[in-house]
């Protein structure tokens, strides 16, 4: 070992120590930054004097050499990760699904003063009235009123129902277009990643941002991440290859492959028009030619919103309501122009309906004088029986409605809506509960504690300044080897 040994190993010293402390101000720069990982330098004894050779001195043992900074590493527990993507898909699709159905609820607005539960009982109300006092002319007018006032909401709802899966739509376009551009933005930091891995680095910060990205993709569909670095032995993470799955964890197609740098990007979603007066719903969204409608994520969940097709129906939160509310809509006008057509009048009150798709949106009343309101079967004065059969509708069985009375249809109708969204807003509230929680774990491992970046900060101060007081003996003894030795008698 050579006698200026002793300054390089505290040159390293310093170096090394110095290392830690950029790296510890780095941490505290970035304790706010979302999605950032704290670092850690991993500081490494330098292999011994001597070293292993044919030639190497005679000496009892190896004299150490000093210190290095082997690597800077991300505290990162990829375990958590996956766990946190997987909660997070789960939170995403119910989310979605919860929003979708709290919409619905606002539209149909039950119970309350102005919901289609009141208008129906003001209209059978209404119809009572008019069976008391079938003579009186402002009974009949309330008829009319009241008719107008369930065509009209019916209309509202079919309408309102109809623009809010316009919204929905445009959501899922939007949506495959953010996964899209995930996508991409993934595929280019891997080519970043890959650049700096193979030149000896490990690409810290652009690990971080990729981890964010990911985050977000997990959210919109169910997604598997694998690393590889083959590229670069020994470096920390490498590219990112990143499959979409179905429910039962199946690969289904990969949208990142980070081995061979190649991206396939979600579709745009293929509709399915219909016949006549069917709903629009989605046919399908692929990857690559492979569908994956059975990904759950916020993306599944407004395609359940809005409808798709399944086994050759069309299903879905919003279609299988305004079916629903089609039928019942029919029925009403259906069965009250059948008994109505008794009457000496012989004009219908309701508009007819050739089928029941549309029926919500296309129901009108179509008499226009009161007067031609059939009360009376036979036409006799005073008499109000046909006007007890009408408002019999509504509490009667009913075949167009397999057997239910219109009022029971519709009390289902509103029991199956608060069933669904009491589920969708429990799994919303679990699913985001777990997500925080295994967010939190996350955290409490990558997260920048100030307490200890600033402990490490005074620990490595004092070992800088230790290291330093080291060369300064050293300068000392090499002082006194090559100015004062050799004086002796001159």
């Amino acid at each position: 070992m050579g006698t200026f040994y002793g300054l390089e190993m505290s040159r390293q010293a310093l170096a090394a120590q110095q290392s830690a402390l950029y790296t510890t101000g780095h941490n505290i720069s970035n304790a706010n930054t979302p999605g950032y990982t704290r670092q850690r330098v991993n500081l490494e004894a330098m292999n011994g004097f001597p070293y292993a050779s044919r030639n190497r001195p005679n000496m009892p043992g190896q004299m150490g050499t000093g210190v290095e900074a082997g690597s800077v590493q991300r505290i990162r527990n990829q375990f958590l990760d996956n766990q946190f993507r997987s909660e997070n898909n789960s939170s995403g699709y119910w989310t979605e699904k919860a929003n979708a159905l709290s919409r619905m609820e606002n539209v149909m607005n039950e119970p309350s003063d102005s919901g289609l539960s009141k208008t129906m009982n003001q209209f059978w109300q209404s119809l009572q009235d008019l069976a008391v006092n079938p003579d009186n002319a402002g009974a009949r007018s309330v008829v009319l009123q009241r008719g107008h006032a369930l065509a009209d909401t019916f209309n509202y709802i079919s309408s309102s129902m109809s623009t809010i899966r316009t919204d929905l739509s445009n959501q899922i376009d939007t949506t495959v277009k953010d996964a899209n551009s995930l996508i991409d933005n993934i595929d280019n930091l891997n080519e970043q990643i890959k650049n700096l891995e193979t030149h000896g680095y490990d690409a810290n910060d652009l690990y971080d941002k990729r981890d964010v990205l990911l985050d977000e993709l997990s959210g919109i569909v169910n997604i598997k991440v694998t690393y590889d670095n083959s590229h670069a032995k020994n470096r920390a993470d490498g590219v990112a290859t990143v499959e979409v799955l179905n429910d039962s964890g199946d690969s289904i197609a990969t949208l990142v492959d980070g081995v061979e740098g190649t991206v396939n990007h979600i579709e745009a979603p293929t509709y399915n028009e219909g016949e006549e007066n069917d709903l629009t719903v989605i046919e399908d969204i692929q990857v690559n030619g492979e569908s994956i409608l059975s990904s759950k994520g916020s993306l599944s969940g407004l395609v359940e919103s809005y409808g798709y097709m399944e086994d050759g129906e069309r299903v879905g939160d919003y279609p299988e309501m305004m079916s629903r509310l089609d039928e019942l809509a029919y029925s009403i006008a259906t069965s009250f122009n059948e008994i109505h057509s008794e009457g000496d009048s012989g004009v219908p009150f309701f508009g007819e309906l050739t089928d029941e798709k549309g029926a919500a949106g296309a129901i009108s009343v179509i008499l226009e004088d009161y007067e031609d309101i059939n009360a009376s079967a036979d036409g006799e004065a005073g008499s109000g029986d046909l006007a007890s059969d009408l408002a019999d509708i509504f509490t009667n069985p009913n075949d167009l409605l397999d057997g239910a009375s219109i009022n029971d249809y519709f009390g289902s109708i509103i029991g199956d809506l608060g069933v669904k969204s009491e589920q969708a807003y429990t799994m919303q509230e679990n699913t985001m509960t777990l997500q925080h929680q295994v967010e939190n774990q996350r955290l409490s491992i990558s997260a920048v504690s100030l307490d200890e970046e600033m402990s490490n900060m005074i620990k490595f101060q004092h070992a800088y300044n230790a290291a330093a007081r080291g060369m300064t003996t050293m300068d000392e003894m090499i002082d006194t080897i090559i100015n004062r030795m050799g004086l002796v008698g001159r």
